[in-house]
C-alpha cells in the first residue's frame, strides 16, 4: 500500500469512526489542521476545523495529494478533545455556526472542491486560499470574484498595505488548501467593508 492510500484509509476510518483527526499537509509538522471530517473525496478531504481553544473554527479542504501523515491518537488531541468539552459546556463551542453551514452547503455531489468554491462564490464568503506555488510561504484571503471550471479570479487583502484591494487569477488545480468561516472570514468582512466599502450577505 502506498502512502496516499495509506492516508486515504486512515482517513476514512476516522470519518467512520467521527474520530478528532491531525492532518499535516506542509513542509514542516509545526503547521497542521484539526478537526473533524465532513466529507472525502478522491482528490479533496473537509473537515470541521477545531482551534487550540477547542472551538470550531471555520472549514478546512486539503488535497490528499499534499497530505504528509495524520495522527488520530497523540496527546495533543486528547487535549483539544478535553477542551472542546470545556467549550461545548460554556456555550462558545460553535459561535461562527460552522456546523449550520456543513449542514447548509453540500460538499458532495460534485466533489468538495467544487462545492466549495461555489459555496463560497454564491454567498460571497471570504475564503483563504494556499496554492502549490506558494506552498509554506503565503496564502490568500479574499473574496471569489468570478469562477470557472478552470480558474477563479480573487479580490484579496494584502494586510500590509490597503491602499486597494488585490486580484489573481488561480487555476483550481493548483489549489492547495482552503479555509471558509471562523475568525478569518468575519474579520476580513471587517476589513473589506471599513476600508473598502464592500456590500456582503448578512
Amino acid at each position: 500500500m502506498d502512502q496516499l492510500d495509506e492516508i486515504k484509509q486512515g482517513l476514512i476510518l476516522a470519518q467512520q469512526q467521527n474520530e478528532l483527526i491531525a492532518i499535516y499537509n506542509f513542509n514542516t509538522d509545526a503547521t497542521f489542521s484539526v478537526g473533524y471530517i465532513v466529507a472525502l473525496d478522491s482528490v479533496f478531504v473537509l473537515i470541521e476545523g477545531i482551534d487550540m481553544e477547542g472551538k470550531l473554527n471555520g472549514l478546512n479542504a486539503i488535497r490528499l495529494t499534499s497530505i504528509n501523515h495524520l495522527k488520530r491518537d497523540s496527546d495533543y488531541l486528547r487535549t483539544v478533545q478535553i477542551k472542546q468539552a470545556v467549550a461545548k459546556k460554556h456555550g462558545y463551542y460553535d459561535v461562527w455556526h460552522i456546523q449550520d453551514t456543513a449542514i447548509k452547503a453540500d460538499f458532495t455531489s460534485h466533489g468538495v472542491l467544487t462545492n466549495f468554491l461555489q459555496f463560497s462564490y454564491e454567498h460571497k464568503r471570504p475564503l483563504v486560499i494556499g496554492t502549490r506555488k506558494f506552498k509554506d510561504q503565503d496564502d490568500f484571503n479574499g473574496y471569489i470574484n468570478l469562477l470557472s471550471t478552470v480558474k477563479l479570479n480573487l479580490h484579496y487583502l494584502n494586510f500590509d498595505d490597503l491602499s486597494s484591494l488585490w486580484e489573481r487569477d488561480i487555476l483550481l488545480a493548483d489549489i492547495d488548501y482552503l479555509r471558509m468561516g471562523g475568525t478569518q472570514t468575519y474579520t476580513s468582512i471587517a476589513i473589506f467593508q471599513t476600508v473598502f466599502s464592500e456590500n456582503f450577505p448578512e
